[in-house]
């Protein structure tokens, strides 16, 4: 029995990307230890390194999933085994320490939600390109608003500087991304990218700004896509 060559080719990126988080992962290391080395401030190397693995792992391979697979079912699965890697990491005390903390798992709740996010609603939707954009603000959205804040304010904060920056980068993705829809729904996704920025500040106890990120952008474009064209 031959194997389906779509399926062959799913299978061949799933492993590619999957080497290439892992890489991201491992390789984070090397500026980790040349900010720390220079002087900075461990846990803010962390920070930034985070950040780092958010736009490299999350967002280059969240800008894969529309351009290599056909169905939700391998950014699934192969999100599912980094989300129990990463919780492995943890659990074992084997943290990837250049981005990894013991005082909260936020890494994991992102590779949760990146890939639960990316196939509910690619499943729903039936539109690849909409089902990454909840993921892209969690990854480019946010890594940059981190990076913002931990150079501007040197500690872990939510201060609305980085909330601008957020905004800068995630209205043009949730506006073009919008466009590409069928129908159009531009403002839909513009909207989306605002309150994506608006509950990124907070977080509620283990719900934190990746799980609202997620959830809030997703679920504006389920409802903009049922309500249609506002213009």
């Amino acid at each position: 029995m031959t194997l389906d060559p779509q399926f062959h080719s799913q299978l061949y990126w799933a492993a590619v990307l999957s080497l290439y988080v892992l890489a991201v992962l491992v390789l984070t290391r090397l500026p980790y230890q040349a900010m720390v080395r220079r002087g900075l401030e461990p846990i803010r190397a962390v920070y930034y390194n985070r950040k780092i693995v958010h736009m490299l792992a999350g967002g280059v391979g969240s800008l894969a999933v529309p351009l290599v697979f056909v169905d939700p079912w391998f950014p699934l699965i192969s999100g599912l085994l980094l989300t129990l890697l990463t919780n492995l990491a943890h659990a074992t005390g084997m943290r990837f320490y250049w981005f990894q903390t013991d005082d909260n798992r936020n890494d994991v709740k992102f590779a949760l939600m990146w890939s639960t996010s990316v196939a509910a609603l690619w499943w729903i939707l039936d539109d690849p390109w909409l089902a990454i954009l909840p993921s892209l603000y969690m990854a480019f959205g946010d890594g940059v608003t981190g990076i913002v804040r931990n150079a501007f304010i040197r500690k872990r904060s939510k201060s609305p500087i980085g909330s601008v920056f957020m905004l800068i980068v995630s209205a043009p993705m949730g506006w073009i991304i919008g466009s590409m829809a069928q129908p159009a729904i531009p403002v839909w996704g513009l909207i989306s990218a605002v309150v994506a920025t608006v509950v990124e500040r907070y977080e509620f106890g283990p719900i934190d700004d990746n799980i609202l990120i997620t959830v809030s952008a997703s679920a504006v474009l389920l409802f903009g896509v049922y309500w249609g064209p506002l213009f």
